[in-house]
Formats: structure tokens, sequence, C-alpha cells
């Protein structure tokens, strides 16, 4: 059982930052490759970046430069730093986890490859 919780959504500026982070509760000591996706309302869910067990990254080319993601795993939390922000960049952010093997490489970006996901936090940049 795996379950996520994000936080750190607000209401910025152009050109301001914010940090998001989910915290992944398990019953387990198994690796996940986890990634975060947004929102915007009428779009569809994009994936925006994903780290795999080897704590490799891969990001969309629209945050390449601005976002950055990283993990703390001693405290279970995955993070994702925002600078730069765009009004283009307001969503609702989402963290997402599937398993992978200790050691294995993973840079998909499609939504049903992962398989559980938090309740998502609000973003939204003002011009």
């Amino acid at each position: 059982q795996v379950h996520l919780v994000e936080s750190g959504g607000g209401s910025v500026q152009a050109g301001g930052s914010l940090r998001l982070s989910c915290v992944v509760a398990s019953n387990t000591d198994s690796t996940y490759c986890m990634a975060w996706f947004r929102q915007a309302p009428g779009k569809e869910r994009e994936g925006v970046a994903v780290i795999d067990s080897n704590d490799d990254i891969t990001y969309a080319d629209s945050v390449k430069g601005r976002f950055t993601v990283s993990r703390d795993n001693a405290k279970r939390t995955l993070y994702l730093q925002m600078n730069s922000l765009k009004p283009e960049d307001t969503a609702m952010y989402y963290c997402a986890e599937r398993f992978c093997y200790y050691g294995s490489t993973w840079s998909s970006l499609r939504e049903e490859q992962y398989n559980h996901w938090g309740q998502g936090t609000q973003v939204t940049v003002s011009s």
C-alpha cells in the first residue's frame, strides 16, 4: 500500500518560485520511480519530470532549466523546485509512483504507467 501526499502549492507572480513536496507513505521498503505530472484546466494531464531508482531524472522540454526534481529517501519525500515560473505553468500538480527494481532505469512520463497518485496541489502563476 502506497499513499502519496503533495504540498507546497500556492499563488505566485511570473518569475517567482515554489517548491512542491510529496511524502510517500508505504508499508514496504521497496524502491520506487517517482514522477511529477500536472493538469491545467481543460487540458490533459502531462508529465513534468521523472526520477528513477538510480536518481536519474528526465524532464519535459517545457520545464527544462527551470524545474528541478530531487528526493530525500530518509524522509521519503520527493521535491519539485520550480523557478522562473510562467503563467502557463498554472495547473494542479500531482506526484505519482510505480515500483522499480533497484538499479533499473526508467524515464517514462506516460501517466498510465504509474500505479499510485497523490491528491494534487494547485499552482497558480499570475502575469
